[in-house]
């Protein structure tokens, strides 16, 4: 994306300064969760998305403009036929529930991810919400399906060869930022915090380029059980972190 373009679509939401303004979650634990009710899998996957419709509207009062939430990665493909055709329904009947409630509430959603893989009727609902939103500005909302960040990166190396090949590219002039733009999340400033829910101490191939400077915090609360206030503890915890990015504090 060129660099005027992307700078513009960055600067339309304003940041608070030393701020979280952007926070990205590995959504975990509602398996277990479910299974601690005595409830199937698919209950806790269905409880977890009803807890994302908090978190979002909780984000403007808690100074977060904009959040990423990890949904399906690709390596989520491994796990049953039965769990994943429910999981895709339900991520079908989330998107036909909640987009009323998401541009009533100035939410612009995003998707990133592989969408190739998608089934269609998915895919559609995931560009109608999209193009629906476009112009929101409370909460730049962004939805991981069939994400993986290595994904991600070989997807856009891809892309840049095949424009250094077509001479639209300098190899010369390629570095960190040329990659960048390349992303899924181009548009998007990089995290400044990465939460993980449900007392796992892993990355999971997320964001794996952008978080590069991310603060991190992993968390044992499962997701279903993940409130706006758990939320705005875990904030409070990285407000007083000193984030130096590589420098040495004066």
């Amino acid at each position: 994306m060129p660099e005027v373009l992307q700078n513009a679509e960055k600067s339309a939401v304003q940041s608070v300064p030393g701020g979280a303004d952007h926070v990205a979650i590995i959504m975990d634990g509602n398996g277990r969760w479910a299974t601690q009710q005595g409830k199937p899998r698919l209950f806790g996957h269905r409880a977890g998305a009803k807890r994302v419709r908090e978190i979002v509207e909780s984000c403007p009062d808690l100074g977060v403009k904009y959040l990423t939430i990890f949904a399906f990665s690709t390596e989520n493909w491994k796990r049953t036929q039965a769990e994943v055709a429910g999981l895709m329904m339900l991520f079908r009947r989330y998107i036909t529930k909640e987009t009323q409630a998401l541009n009533e509430k100035n939410v612009r959603v995003r998707f990133i991810g592989d969408r190739v893989r998608l089934d269609k009727k998915l895919q559609t609902l995931m560009d109608e919400l999209e193009e629906l939103t476009k112009d929101n500005t409370s909460v730049n909302l962004t939805i991981a399906i069939n994400y993986g960040g290595r994904d991600e990166v070989a997807r856009a190396i891809k892309d840049i060869a095949r424009d250094v090949r077509d001479g639209k590219l300098d190899a010369e002039g390629v570095n960190e930022g040329t990659l960048s733009s390349y992303l899924d999340t181009m548009v998007l400033p990089d995290p400044d915090l990465v939460i993980r829910t449900s007392g796992e101490a892993r990355i999971s191939n997320f964001l794996l380029w952008q978080s590069a400077y991310a603060e991190y915090e992993f968390i044992d609360t499962l997701w279903p059980d993940f409130t706006r206030d758990i939320f705005s503890e875990v904030l409070d915890r990285f407000n007083g972190r000193d984030r130096r990015f590589g420098a040495v504090k004066k």
